[in-house]
């Protein structure tokens, strides 16, 4: 597989938010967004190669029963993923797959993390990148077979309160439930993220969504591998 890194630390996002967790992080990224946090998996990817053995022994030697797969997209090493998957369920791990729901395979997992990109997401309109990113970004037939058939949540960046527009409409478009869908400010420093925070937990509170903050940042800032 094409990875960049795996290590030990504590989900900073979404519903299991605070529990010790191994990440094992893809290499490569179908989608180009202007405020990735890890540019290193998708604009320049890092070229590092593992077999889905040495994966699961790395994954195991942590003795940590909950493990996240994330990227990049995961879905992009779809026959990988479906091994390493396999061979960790096995072994009795709990799995959480990131994912940015425009790739489907079924997979053993107990939890899909799913975060579509809203028009915030975009490269700038002269980027070569921005038609396919546009194009991409959504894929309802995609987050339909994820919701039908995994535990998921649906975990949206937000920048401004425009964007609940088109939070709202999928959800419309879908039927999905305001339970599963989990609002999160951007942002690679502290600062940043307390300064949406107020207003994005009003907006769950009005919508019965979850809001979720981003320990990682909050603990270490802008750093990697932790």
């Amino acid at each position: 597989m094409k990875y960049s890194e795996i290590f030990y630390s504590i989900q900073g996002e979404g519903q299991l938010v605070g529990l010790p967790s191994v990440f094992f992080r893809t290499s490569y990224c179908n989608l180009r967004c202007i405020w990735c946090d890890t540019p290193y998996t998708s604009w320049q990817p890092e070229d590092k190669d593992i077999s889905v053995e040495d994966a699961v022994t790395a994954i195991l030697a942590y003795n940590c029963p909950q493990v996240v797969i994330t990227g990049g997209e995961p879905f992009m090493q779809a026959k990988e993923l479906t091994r390493l998957c396999q061979q960790l369920g096995q072994q009795g791990q709990h799995i959480t797959i990131e994912t940015n729901g425009t790739l489907f395979e079924p997979v053993e997992a107990d939890l899909l993390s799913i975060s579509p990109k809203l028009a915030n997401s975009n490269p700038d309109a002269n980027n070569h990148h921005f038609p396919l990113h546009q194009r991409l970004r959504i894929n309802q037939p995609v987050l339909r077979q994820f919701l039908d058939q995994y535990n998921c949540q649906l975990k949206f960046v937000v920048e401004t309160e425009r964007d609940l527009v088109e939070i709202q409409q999928l959800q419309q478009e879908m039927q999905i439930p305001s339970s599963t869908i989990v609002l999160m400010p951007p942002g690679i420093t502290r600062d940043q993220i307390q300064g949406k925070q107020n207003w994005m937990v009003e907006i769950c509170k009005q919508q019965g969504y979850r809001y979720s903050p981003r320990l990682q940042v909050d603990i270490w800032g802008d750093q990697r591998g932790i």
